[in-house]
């Protein structure tokens, strides 16, 4: 299996951008459609547990807005062609906490690459000395 092909590795950061603009943005619609169109599909988020794209749909209906985040840190990790996981440490700017969000990725059959499970949480605090660096 070849891990991080440059070619999909680049696929999957677009991927990864657009979610990102789309938080930025609060656009639900394509953050909806960057989820598995699947009731197998799973996200964890701060204050939520959501099972099936319709929770997911439900959720991102009721948000108004979400808190501004920096990025600090981006990994992504592809294994063969068609599967992926992307890792983001980024700090919010309203509060300062120190979040953490992982997404699982496939290449779906006629839908591309979505996102098939995901995990969003912010530390209790912000500690330089519990965030390694490297």
């Amino acid at each position: 299996m070849e891990i991080n092909n440059p070619d999909t590795v680049a696929e999957v950061r677009a991927v990864f951008d657009r979610y990102e603009a789309a938080i930025a943005a609060n656009d639900a619609a394509v953050l909806d459609s960057s989820f598995w169109d699947d009731p197998r599909v799973v996200r964890y988020g701060i204050t939520e547990l959501l099972y099936g794209i319709d929770a997911i749909r439900a959720f991102r209906a009721s948000v108004k807005s979400y808190a501004p985040r920096a990025q600090k840190k981006i990994t992504i990790t592809t294994f063969g062609r068609d599967f992926a996981a992307t890792n983001l440490e980024f700090q919010r700017l309203d509060s300062g906490l120190v979040g953490r969000e992982t997404k699982i990725m496939a290449r779906i059959p006629e839908q591309g690459w979505r996102v098939v499970s995901a995990h969003v949480s912010l530390m209790a605090q912000t500690d330089p000395g519990r965030v390694a660096k490297g």
